[in-house]
């Protein structure tokens, strides 16, 4: 990737990216999306990710996701040869983003400390499992065990049936985006004052800052939160609901919007019914009022109340699968699927950048997928860095 072709409102800054798998390079891919420059510094293995499925040439799809337009060198930061380039790249970098277990860039004499003393200006970065404090700092994480030990899956799948994970990657995605936000702040920061600083995100931490109305309910009532499937904990209707050939999504957050509901499927019945009268007797006897709609919804296919209910601007749509999802026509009218212009990923598409800014374009597609080491001789001439 010519960093001369990034745009956006991070376009040249140069991120030296150690990060691995996925919640540090998905913060350093939004901040590829927003103009940055991404160095991504792999282990002389390379990052693991490289060897999850699925496989596209031989070559991981999971990977190419998040590292597009990255460039790669190999760097074994225990060898003093390595370090040596290692240190000119952070001499010209903004910014340090890492996701290494706490005390590791200690011992490898990369600590925020020691690299503060040398580039006072640096942003310095670290998203780890358990952050870098407290007696659990050290324990290794994967997304799994956050959202096991973040309470987050305790409320998630149906009452009464084994736990479910949420079906994607959440607590590595939330660390990452915590990340970004927190680079973002350090870098309003550095305009102000001149210096860097340190950010501690910690993945655990993310599931209890999206835990939202669960935290509320629990001091509210004392009581953990169970799971409910599709059904908010406290707004009513706002769930699937079955139709004769598959879910509608729908949502009422309103008594006048619930009124509006009833009458354009003709059951002005259940407006005058007291346990739907308003929205706590709703939530209340949130199985009956599910029971009395799905026995009129299955009668006619899911298109028919879409558009029944879209006349009086009620929140309904389809349950997409993934194809559906991506392949809709809003998803396509707002660039949210773009080609990466790869050999080795012919017709291959990724998700776009959800953040649209008036002052700069949102690029169609992205640059190639670094191979290991792919950049090292450019970089070590950009930078004059002898080996």
């Amino acid at each position: 990737m010519d960093a001369k072709n990034k745009h956006g409102p991070l376009k040249g800054l140069i991120v030296i990216d150690l990060t691995r798998v996925l919640a540090g390079p998905y913060a350093s891919m939004i901040l590829s999306d927003l103009g940055a420059r991404i160095i991504k510094v792999e282990p002389p293995l390379g990052d693991d990710s490289r060897e999850f499925s699925p496989f596209v040439n031989n070559q991981s799809a999971y990977f190419a996701s998040l590292i597009r337009e990255k460039e790669s060198i190999k760097l074994d930061l225990k060898s003093e040869k390595d370090k040596l380039i290692f240190d000119e790249l952070i001499k010209n970098a903004d910014i340090l983003l890492e996701n290494y277990k706490p005390g590791t860039m200690e011992k490898l004499g990369y600590g925020y400390k020691s690299l503060s003393k040398k580039y006072p200006n640096l942003i310095y970065a670290s998203c780890s499992g358990f952050g870098q404090t407290g007696p659990w700092a050290t324990k290794p994480a994967y997304d799994m065990i956050v959202q096991g030990m973040g309470g987050l899956m305790s409320v998630t799948g149906h009452e009464g049936q084994e736990p479910v994970r949420v079906g994607t990657s959440i607590g590595d995605i939330t660390a990452g985006l915590f990340t970004t936000i927190g680079i973002l702040a350090s870098l309003i920061d550095k305009n102000k004052h001149g210096n860097g600083q340190a950010i501690d995100v910690s993945m655990l931490d993310c599931q209890i800052a999206i835990l939202e109305n669960a935290i509320a309910r629990y001091f509210a009532t004392g009581e953990s939160p169970p799971p409910g499937g599709s059904r908010h904990p406290a707004i009513a209707p706002f769930e699937c609901y079955r139709c004769k050939d598959g879910y509608i999504v729908m949502a009422c957050g309103n008594n006048a919007m619930f009124e509006r509901m009833c009458k354009a499927i003709n059951k002005d019945e259940l407006i005058q019914d007291e346990r739907f009268k308003t929205n706590p007797k709703r939530v209340e006897n949130v199985i009956n009022l599910k029971q009395e709609l799905e026995n009129l919804f299955v009668t006619k296919p899911s298109d028919f109340w879409i558009e029944v209910l879209e006349k009086e601007n009620i929140p309904i749509g389809p349950l997409n699968n993934i194809e559906q999802a991506v392949n809709s026509e809003q998803i396509k009218s707002r660039n949210m699927v773009v080609n990466i212009e790869d050999e080795n990923f012919n017709n291959f598409y990724v998700a776009g950048n959800p953040i649209k800014m008036s002052l700069h374009n949102d690029p169609k597609s992205r640059q190639k997928v670094p191979t290991l080491d792919e950049h090292r001789s450019k970089l070590l001439k950009e930078f004059k860095i002898k080996e």
